[in-house]
């Protein structure tokens, strides 16, 4: 059983790093080290559920996978030239470190482990900061966790290669889980959405990670293999949810343990310190590679600053080399200082991220592409403009193009939905609805009406304060969720449409309709 002590210091730490604007993360890796100067044992309890947490995040990162996304340039081409000059950089740090302090001298298969586990960025730091800003859904997001997962197949092919295991015959029989796919996932749609399904899918990463193991193939490698399998499918997507909160808890015990293993040495800690301050040389790369590959400078600077960090995949990486003894374990405790340095300098840098780029815009526009310049929507004529078109933004585009025909112009970020839209002879067009380059490109005086149809809150909050900024004098409406949701738009001038309290309204004129002419219908009615 864990001990107590354990559980509240994390909990402390980690709300004490939250309350300062940084990742709990930091606060995790923190706890650790303070219970190690409290000479407290995390036993076996712990390293078992950290094995758990690094197979469920294996798990759920093959359930995201989406092969057509991840085969564009702008993705995998920066992914591989960023880890491949990253990779050089780290070597010639790691060889200066072992001339100034012999101390620290690495073999040069240590040091190939080591700059490798410092060339990924931290998949949790960044869908904090996308989730916290409601970017979640916009295209730097998109590219950024692109890259992520691209990063994260090349961890799981060292971490299946690092067990030395040579795969039996028997591993052909797990081809069949490609026929199974639609079993699978007609199991996960009988087991609904409570707790069975739950189960299923822990049954599915964990019980099939040992399946795997029997076979001579690494588990975390085959959690990811059967997540793969499953993605793309809309049970996938909700499985995926579903194990994030059982994911994110498993793996504190992970940085706990990492914590537990005590301080490195003063000279490692020196070197630790130095490498979470390089983790700033990471996005001026990213830039100049993404917008190389044609990527908007905007996007390409908002991702490259959200991966201005390195990845709690690196703690990952260098844990299984001491373990095979390629390294000193006290290298996973220099590396999560590093981590910890480099959030510190990556949290300020997002939170002034839409700020830079509005600053510098003019400068870092000299990084278009002809290509990039090509793709610019067309928005002339426009009277209004919805923003989402989604279920919620097609119903409302169909009802205001009524009376306002082709004046109306729908915006949406996902290449998919568009096609669909055009398809059925719908105006759109692909754009960022918080990227002040295509407000750039829209006459806002004569734009009448602006609908936020994002149901996310603290996107449309930014939308609303960009247009404000931008000296947009028109109407603007947004659905909400919430009434305190609500309250905080109406305070700043934005019409908001509560979707659960009014859609009540609606669902009871719609009943009421419905009851009204069955009643029309009877024999004997008379109107």
């Amino acid at each position: 059983m864990l001990d107590p002590l354990i559980i509240l210091v994390a909990l402390a730490c980690g709300m004490a790093s939250r309350a300062v604007g940084l990742p709990a993360l930091i606060g995790y890796l923190l706890a650790g080290f303070l219970l190690h100067e409290l000479q407290v044992g995390g036993g076996d309890i712990l390293h078992i559920l950290s094995e758990v947490g690094i197979t469920l995040l294996l798990f759920t990162i093959g359930l995201k996978l989406q092969p057509k996304d991840l085969l564009m340039t702008r993705i995998w081409g920066t992914t591989l030239a960023h880890m491949a000059l990253m990779q050089v950089f780290f070597l010639g740090v790691f060889y200066l470190a072992g001339q100034l302090f012999p101390a620290l001298e690495l073999s040069f298969s240590a040091s190939l482990v080591g700059a490798f586990a410092l060339t990924f960025s931290s998949t949790v730091f960044v869908i904090q900061v996308m989730q916290e800003r409601g970017e979640m859904a916009s295209r730097h997001a998109g590219l950024a966790v692109g890259i992520l997962i691209i990063q994260d197949l090349a961890a799981v092919v060292f971490l299946g290669f690092s067990a030395g295991k040579v795969p039996g015959p028997e591993a052909l029989l797990l081809l069949l889980l490609i026929p199974l796919r639609g079993v699978i996932l007609r199991l996960l749609t009988l087991s609904g959405h409570g707790e069975l399904f739950t189960l299923f899918g822990l049954t599915l990463a964990l019980g099939g990670a040992q399946v795997f193991e029997l076979t001579g193939i690494k588990g975390d490698l085959g959690a990811l293999m059967i997540g793969a399998v499953l993605a793309g499918h809309q049970k996938a997507k909700e499985l995926s949810r579903t194990l994030l909160q059982f994911k994110d808890l498993f793996l504190v015990c992970f940085f706990l343990s990492i914590g537990l293993d005590g301080w490195p040495q003063r000279e490692m800690m020196l070197l630790a310190v130095v490498i979470g301050l390089l983790a700033v040389i990471k996005p001026p790369l990213y830039f100049l590679l993404m917008t190389r590959l044609h990527t908007p400078p905007r996007t390409a600077l908002l991702a490259s600053l959200s991966l201005a960090n390195y990845s709690e995949f690196g703690l990952i990486v260098v844990a299984v080399a001491a373990s095979a003894g390629w390294m000193e374990p006290q290298w996973s405790g220099a590396i999560s200082l590093a981590i910890a340095v480099s959030f510190l300098i990556a949290s300020p840098l997002n939170r002034f991220s839409h700020p830079l780029y509005r600053r510098w815009c003019g400068r870092l526009q000299a990084f278009e592409t002809e290509r990039v310049r090509a793709t610019w929507p067309d928005t002339r004529g426009t009277r209004v403009i919805v923003l989402g078109m989604g279920n919620i933004g097609t119903g409302a585009y169909e009802a205001i193009a009524e009376q306002y025909g082709p004046e109306v112009l729908g915006v949406d970020d996902n290449d998919r939905k568009l096609a669909a839209h055009r398809a059925a002879n719908r105006r759109v067009v692909a754009a960022d609805a918080s990227d002040p380059d295509f407000w750039q490109r829209v006459d806002l005086e004569q734009v009448e009406l602006v609908m936020l149809a994002l149901t996310n809150h603290q996107e449309n909050k930014l939308v609303g304060r960009l247009l404000e900024d931008m000296g947009y004098r028109g109407r603007i409406a947004a659905v909400v969720r919430f009434a305190e949701e609500a309250e905080e738009l109406e305070n700043s001038g934005i019409s908001a449409f509560n979707l659960y309290a009014q859609a009540g309204s609606g669902f009871a004129a719609h009943a009421a309709a419905h009851l009204s002419s069955a009643q029309a219908q009877q024999p004997g009615h008379s109107a």
